[in-house]
């Protein structure tokens, strides 16, 4: 990596930094393991941890804020400052669980969802949501197999999910699709799989990979007009760079080579990168967060640089040859 690029990266907040030691310098593994040991005293993570309630919430909801008003969201979109947004930014940014203390025994309490006051770690009917607490459970050390059950038995026919399948729905989603799929490789890296789970995750991953990641079956149009802007931070919307991130997280994990379905995929991104090897802020998600964790639209993102280039180097580590 050219080092004018690997000083921008590195000068960042120790959520980015130790990822970029570990996946694009390949540094030893003291290194960056020191690096993600800091997370909790300082930078992103340490702000984040400060905000949360004692009762082991934030913002005293689950999926919401607590006493939100839900016909703003036309004017104010979704906030991003409740409960399982909090756990994923910690959970994605590297955190050890052990810095959570008791959480997860204070949300068995004391934290139950939006959707007919449900508990909380048993989950909802939204999968995108399932999916987020499937891992959030497994990383706070909850035995979660009754949600991966869930996941199984809601399976549609072409191989993925949807999460207004409660409203009828019988076609699968993109978004809900990877965010599922994430949440079951979440599960298989982290306790264990086994051939039903592989069996559905290979059925949700031909989903995708049918179409490329990005196109309709029946008109070979874009599936949706954002699928190929990148935005950070991301929370749950499907685009091409979030889909090949779990496809490298699942090769690696297995020990498998890219498929090369993957490769319109790959240019698009190579195509986004900027003459310095850099990807720009394209999107950003409207509503309430605690405080920013990335640049304006129109700045060099470095989340999503870290993101390009450990995929790109993936690709050219692991496709298949020619």
């Amino acid at each position: 990596m050219d080092a004018t690029l690997a000083e921008w990266l590195l000068d960042s907040d120790p959520a980015i930094r130790w990822q970029v030691e570990r996946d694009l310098l390949e540094l030893p593994s003291d290194v960056w393991t020191l690096t993600r040991s800091q997370l909790p005293d300082g930078g992103f993570a340490a702000q984040l941890l400060a905000l949360q309630d004692p009762d082991g919430q934030w913002a005293g909801g689950a999926f919401f804020p607590k006493g939100f008003d839900f016909e703003s969201m036309k004017n104010v979109g979704q906030p991003w400052t409740a409960t399982t947004w909090s756990l994923n930014s910690l959970r994605e940014w590297g955190v050890h669980a052990s810095a959570l203390g008791n959480t997860a025994d204070r949300l068995e309490r004391n934290s139950h969802w939006e959707y007919d006051e449900l508990p909380y770690w048993g989950g909802e009917v939204d999968c995108c949501i399932n999916a987020f607490t499937l891992a959030n459970g497994i990383w706070l050390g909850r035995e979660m197999h009754q949600l991966v059950r869930w996941f199984l038995d809601r399976q549609m026919k072409e191989g993925g999910w949807n999460c207004e399948w409660v409203e009828g729905s019988f076609r699968s989603s993109f978004h809900s699709t990877l965010n599922s799929l994430r949440g079951l490789l979440y599960y298989e890296v982290h306790v264990g799989g086994d051939p039903e789970i592989s069996a559905a995750r290979k059925a949700g991953e031909e989903f995708l990979l049918k179409r490329k990641l990005m196109y309709r079956l029946s008109t070979g149009e874009l599936v949706a007009p954002l699928v190929t802007t990148f935005g950070s931070p991301n929370r749950w919307r499907y685009n091409v760079l979030r889909g090949l991130n779990y496809f490298r997280e699942a090769s690696l994990h297995h020990g498998t080579l890219a498929d090369p379905r993957l490769d319109e995929a790959i240019t698009i991104i190579q195509r986004s990168l900027t003459p310095d090897s850099k990807i720009l802020q394209a999107h950003h998600e409207v509503g309430a967060e605690w405080f920013p964790t990335d640049v304006p639209i129109g700045q060099p993102s470095k989340w999503l640089t870290l993101s390009a280039l450990r995929t790109l180097n993936w690709w050219e580590n692991n496709k298949v040859s020619s």
